[in-house]
């Protein structure tokens, strides 16, 4: 699930942007991510350990802020929103892919018909129940990791070394700010602490799990990334937009090689909306079942899956998919996970004597992650001031949703309570 749930839309579709910020330095940005992403895995592995629920990021916020509810319910609204975001995402991904792979590249209406129907075709799988999203994730993802390796070893061979020197043509500031900028593309570790209460075992499969899935993906990515700038140049990175790893394998494969990317792409992105779906719906259900979210979505089949949440996750995510440009997808699922995990390494360290955390290694990931955040800001600023106050605005969007419900809950609260008295 972790896997699946990274090894989505992140690498097909975000590769164009990490050349164009840090050039030569591209597969490097992805390291710094997988850096970023092991700093935050080490938070969110102690307190799933720690508290043993389905809310993750919610629940830990709310333990270690008591007094203060509307951090952990902003927090988790947050969430929430960044999932779509990265749905939306994935389904745009997967649209894009199988438009080139249909020989409709560039079609917007191919593209939107494929978004749709991917969303639909897994809303409908993750209604069946855990079992059937826990089988259909394993063929996946194994049918995609062998794909993506084919590519890897088979382009390894036509990498041009000047392709890949001067490593930091743009600074090495670049780097982090690429690494930034791409985050969604690591962000599915965080699904594993959604489904805690469905773990076997989770003592140990919860650790392998998150570790596990960084690694694995780390080098996937790395590997990936190196033959992509390695066999192409960022003129043609650029020219061939979200399909550039199709491109990129037909120097060394020809034609055969765009038709394997495109299918590992279609594999890819269908395990991640699985995987996001799967996490995401159990974690709205959890803030509903608290009254911090609204009742319906705690609402389970007989099979005990929170369909409401499932469909509603659907519907809105293919809204945005249609609606938003890749850039705007992008950077807001980026940003949301990046502060969502500095929120969940500070809930972490206030609660570490609970959780048996090591100071060092919180701090060590609250810097990776200040740094990468502070960076990306600055970058945002400088380039496109109209999306930087987008940006912020949808974010003072969901604090304000959510205190303005969770003062509506209190009121309704005390007026039960005051009619039982």
């Amino acid at each position: 699930m972790g896997i699946g749930g990274m090894i989505g839309g992140g690498i097909f579709s975000v590769l164009g942007m990490a050349v164009n910020i840090s050039g030569h330095a591209a597969p490097l940005a992805f390291l710094i991510g997988s850096f970023v992403a092991l700093g935050a895995g080490y938070s969110y592995v102690k307190l799933a350990l720690g508290f043993h629920s389905d809310g993750a990021s919610f629940t830990y916020l709310d333990r270690a802020f008591p007094k203060h509810p509307n951090i952990a319910g902003i927090a988790g609204w947050t969430v929430i929103v960044g999932y779509i975001g990265t749905l939306a995402l994935y389904a745009y991904t997967f649209g894009v892919y199988g438009a080139h792979l249909l020989g409709s590249a560039g079609s917007p209406t191919v593209r939107m018909v494929l978004s749709a129907a991917v969303l639909l075709f897994f809303m409908l799988i993750n209604l069946q129940g855990v079992k059937s999203s826990g089988q259909t994730e394993v063929i996946i993802v194994f049918s995609k990791v062998i794909l993506l390796g084919l590519f890897a070893v088979a382009g390894i061979f036509s990498i041009k070394q000047d392709h890949l020197f001067p490593v930091f043509e743009k600074g090495v500031s670049s780097v982090f700010i690429a690494g930034a900028m791409i985050f969604v593309a690591f962000e599915g570790f965080q699904l594993i602490t959604n489904a805690v209460m469905e773990t076997e075992n989770a003592d140990r499969n919860i650790p392998r799990g998150i570790y596990g899935s960084i690694l694995i993906t780390s080098l996937i990515y790395f590997g990936v990334a190196v033959v992509a700038v390695g066999n192409l140049t960022p003129i043609e990175i650029r020219a061939s937009k979200e399909y550039t790893l199709a491109i990129a394998a037909e120097p060394a494969l020809g034609t055969a090689g765009g038709i394997l990317v495109d299918l590992a792409a279609l594999l890819a992105t269908s395990s991640a909306i699985n995987a996001t779906a799967f996490g995401a719906s159990r974690m709205m259900a959890e803030m509903a079942t608290e009254k911090r979210m609204p009742h319906r979505f705690s609402f389970r089949s007989r099979t005990d899956v929170p369909w409401i949440a499932i469909v509603a996750l659907t519907v809105i995510s293919g809204a945005f998919t249609l609606l938003g440009s890749l850039e705007t997808i992008t950077l807001f699922s980026s940003m949301t996970f990046l502060l969502i995990s500095l929120a969940v390494s500070v809930a972490n360290l206030k609660l570490r004597k609970i959780t048996n955390s090591n100071l060092w290694l919180i701090l060590l990931g609250m810097t990776l992650m200040l740094t990468t955040i502070g960076l990306l800001v600055l970058h945002l600023w400088q380039e496109n001031h109209q999306l930087f106050f987008w940006l912020g605005g949808a974010f003072a969007l969901i604090a304000l949703v959510e205190i303005a419900f969770c003062e509506r809950e209190c009121r309704n609260s005390s007026h039960k309570q005051k009619k039982s008295e």
